[in-house]
């Protein structure tokens, strides 16, 4: 990522190949041969010594006060016979601290399965059987203190607000709702990406960065960040070595102005539904959002502004751009 300036982007997300998962031997075998030759924990090791370099990239680019979300799984492998656990997270967790980076707390995404099986190895023998994994983590660094702004930047924060009852789903440890949505894409394309569901990257980029922030993701895949980010009115950049995927990034990036709108749309139902359901309860909002004219809970909430993406261009590099205007407060309303 060489050409990416120094403390030029607001946001990193991004799911990494997982060591020891024997999809990506082949992708961490081209960067160093010597990986096919070792064992387990010796190829795990030089696995994340590749990793780690995407890291340090991750750290200079990143500007001060801001974020870095890594979606990354655990493995379970055995290897000549020995199974084992390769805790990924862990390791990411200690590269980037001694990177410098400060640690978060992290989200469990617990993913849904159709599984009956709860466990790995012997059955219903005792001290022969492992628990399943179900779940990935998210793990939130932050680079240096918090973030500072200024005039215009409190104001933009102000208008990337999300509202109350999102930030109550939102901000769990534990997020068990998220859905994945194939946006068109191929499912070998996906299987060879192993793309997370769009509504990850989504939450995330609105969490933590602000409207026209700079969101990065050094492993793009099929280009759920990029969609994510751009349906979320934010710039983008996206690194890919597979240049196979290629055609799956411009499938999935071709849906930005349909899932945007969508996206858009569906907060206002959300909200509203919200509101009334609020005030049947005999509970009345104190305040209006002054850009839509809804009612919401916190004066946070006042300067609140929804757009949505009406048109999107391709330039001669490959790159998009977007335009977007307010968010259509027009709900479709059943005939009485």
């Amino acid at each position: 990522m060489p050409e990416i300036a120094d403390e030029s982007v607001q946001l990193v997300v991004t799911s990494p190949p997982y060591p020891m998962i024997e999809m990506w031997d082949e992708t961490f075998a081209k960067m160093n041969p010597e990986i096919d030759a070792q064992d387990g924990p010796e190829a795990w090791r030089l696995m994340h010594e590749e990793l780690d370099k995407v890291w340090m990239e991750v750290y200079r680019v990143l500007a001060p006060g801001c974020f870095a979300c890594v979606n990354i799984g655990d493995a379970t492998r055995s290897v000549s016979g020995e199974f084992a656990l390769y805790p990924n997270h862990a390791r990411i967790v200690q590269s980037m601290l001694e990177l410098g980076f400060t640690m978060l707390p992290d989200v469990i995404w617990r993913k849904p399965t159709n599984a009956p099986n709860k466990f790995m190895g012997s059955g219903m023998l005792p001290a022969g059987a492992y628990v399943t994994f179900e779940h990935e983590y998210i793990l939130v660094f932050r680079k240096g203190a918090m973030r500072k702004f200024d005039d215009a930047g409190k104001q933009r924060r102000r208008e990337s607000a999300y509202f109350w009852e999102e930030r109550n789903l939102w901000f769990s440890d534990v997020w068990t709702d998220l859905i994945g949505a194939r946006q068109g894409m191929d499912s070998e394309a996906r299987k060879r990406s192993a793309a997370f569901p769009f509504e990850l990257p989504w939450r995330l980029i609105n969490m933590f960065s602000l409207y026209e922030d700079t969101v990065l993701d050094p492993f793009l895949g099929l280009g759920t960040t990029t969609l994510a980010a751009m349906t979320s009115a934010r710039n983008s950049i996206g690194v890919e070595i597979d240049e196979s995927l290629r055609d799956g990034i411009d499938a999935a990036l071709a849906a930005v102005t349909f899932v945007s709108q969508s996206r858009a749309r569906k907060r206002i139902e959300d909200h509203l539904g919200f509101v009334r359901a609020r005030c049947d309860s005999g509970k009345p909002l104190k305040y209006v959002n002054r850009p839509h004219g809804f009612e919401v809970i916190t004066r946070q909430e006042m300067d609140l502004r929804l757009v949505e993406a009406v048109s999107l261009s391709q330039d001669q590099r490959g790159g998009y751009e977007a335009w977007y205007k307010p968010a259509s407060l027009k709900i479709e309303m059943e005939d009485q």
